[in-house]
């Protein structure tokens, strides 16, 4: 096996680098979690399977990986304004419209990505730790960066002084790639006022709260709450430190969530916090961007059971992970019902391939020939390539595929098992093996056993018979009767108690 260096696209230099962590057989990695005041979305899903992958392949290469990705449950604000007479928070505007506290909103929601989660096989994180959890932690961040001249106060309200920072820093677009002159100028759209801050590029770090908010805290510039992109550089450098080696989210972050991060990292604590920027790209359906408003939109529950006029039937959960890991995780991906319909039969290939794989026996003598031993080995290099090439799950992939008909040739006896040496024999086996369940993360849904299938289809269920609940206590009987009838047609029984409704396969 050849010796590869991982490679990753940082897109603060926005070039591929080898990936080199700042203490050695060590990896820090912060990811941009769920804002929880809505179920989370299929674009959402993408991102945090992405970054799953690539916490697997950093585990699997050996790494003592601590993977932190928080839960926004305070401080994000309606539009994303930070002027608390414009913004409202999500959070609490969706505990006004459910008529519950913003705890029970958060917890809801919470409860519902996990599962989600657990669906997808994404593994948990090594620590989520929530903004509402880590106040004290921000007070003295904005404290910090007070102290260091990079904000001021103004009527209770804490706002970070991006031209003293970019004249002093000048580090200030790196990541987005905006320059200074639009960064300067810029105004956003949302905010009716600008009246408080002393230049319409400058965001806030702390908010005093208006009469009635729902979530406050004392602090020593007014009884208020943290600004959104505060509470990722407080946890961040809480649990990896000030400087750590990568820090993932969506394309959507970059500007302006990962880029004041960074100015409130390097006016903090003098550093940038990550070493590495990676972002997952965009979900588009049918060649479109997603959008709620244009009826653009398919949500995880609609793709499974195949309930939208988008697509032709429903799609298992790993039907949808293979189809999420054939794009590579930083381009565009298009969902197409016939693109569905491929990766379902990819996925089910890979599987069928590796159990063929699984039972083939290597017996005789070796009768090697020097040509296949040699593509062999290359393909099996391949899938591990392609991993180091800045995590490229789509290029490994291909050259799993493509190893699958030398393991057809071997089962049906056209090619000689012994046409290999017993060594390269054994390794593919491995390899196969490791990459699809450990890499990968994917699943065999055939198996009837107590297998991890077996808990995805019960985390998936709880999904469906919670969104049947939802619609009946809006009184919309129309969705909650579909459900239980496109249920009965894949033959799964819903049976309603006063305990609540369970289910079981007929």
């Amino acid at each position: 096996m050849k010796k590869m260096s991982l490679q990753v696209f940082n897109s603060l230099s926005r070039k591929k680098e080898v990936f080199r962590p700042l203490h050695e057989g060590r990896v820090g990695m912060y990811v941009c979690g769920p804002t929880v005041y809505s179920d989370v979305h299929l674009g959402n899903c993408r991102t945090f399977t992405s970054f799953d992958v690539i916490y697997r392949y950093l585990l699997f290469l050996g790494y003592k990986v601590r993977y932190v990705r928080n839960i926004t449950d305070v401080g994000h604000l309606v539009g994303d304004a930070d002027e608390v007479s414009n913004g409202e928070d999500k959070l609490a505007k969706q505990a006004k419209l459910e008529q519950l506290q913003p705890m029970e909103i958060a917890q809801k929601y919470s409860n519902g990505f996990h599962e989600m989660m657990r669906v997808f096989n994404n593994l948990p994180p090594s620590i989520e730790p929530t903004a509402t959890g880590h106040i004290p932690e921000q007070i003295e961040m904005v404290q910090q960066i007070l102290d260091n001249g990079y904000a001021y106060v103004k009527n209770g309200s804490v706002y970070f002084n991006t031209e003293k920072f970019i004249k002093e820093k000048g580090t200030y677009g790196q990541l987005s790639g905006r320059v200074v002159e639009e960064l300067l100028t810029e105004t956003r759209d949302n905010l009716k006022s600008q009246s408080e801050k002393n230049h319409p590029s400058d965001f806030a770090i702390w908010m005093k709260a208006h009469q009635g908010h729902l979530m406050q805290w004392k602090s020593p510039w007014s009884v208020g709450f943290p600004g959104w992109h505060l509470e990722c550089s407080a946890m961040s450098t809480k649990y990896l430190g000030t400087e750590f080696d990568i820090h993932g989210g969506g394309n959507d972050l970059k500007f302006p969530h990962h880029e004041n991060e960074i100015a409130q990292n390097e006016a903090a604590c003098h550093h940038t916090g990550a070493k590495y920027w990676l972002h997952a790209n965009m979900l588009l359906l049918n060649g479109k961007k997603m959008s709620k408003s244009d009826g653009n939109t398919i949500t995880p529950q609609q793709l499974f059971l195949g309930d939208s006029d988008k697509i032709s039937k429903g799609y298992s959960p790993m039907a949808v992970r293979y189809f999420m890991l054939q794009a590579h995780y930083r381009s565009t991906l298009d969902i197409t019902d016939e693109g569905l319909q491929a990766a379902e039969k990819g996925y089910r290939k890979l599987m069928d391939t590796n159990s063929i794989l699984h039972k083939l026996e290597y017996t005789g003598k070796p009768k090697i020939d020097t040509a296949t031993e040699q593509e062999v080995n290359d393909l099996i290099n391949g899938i591990y390539e392609g991993m180091n090439d800045d995590f490229n799950t789509a290029k490994s992939i291909a050259r799993m595929m493509e190893l699958s008909s030398f393991i057809y040739k071997f089962k049906n006896q056209q090619l000689p098992i012994q046409s290999i040496s017993k060594n390269t024999f054994d390794t593919l086996q491995q390899t196969y093996h490791q990459f699809i369940y450990q890499v990968f993360g994917l699943q065999d849904e055939s198996t009837n056993s107590n297998s991890k299938s077996d808990t995805a289809l019960s985390g998936l269920m709880n999904l469906i018979i919670d969104m049947r609940k939802q619609a009946r206590e809006n009184k919309d009987w129309a969705t909650a009767d579909k459900i239980r009838d496109v249920l009965k047609e894949v033959n799964i029984a819903l049976k309603d108690s006063k305990e609540g409704t369970s289910w079981s396969m007929e």
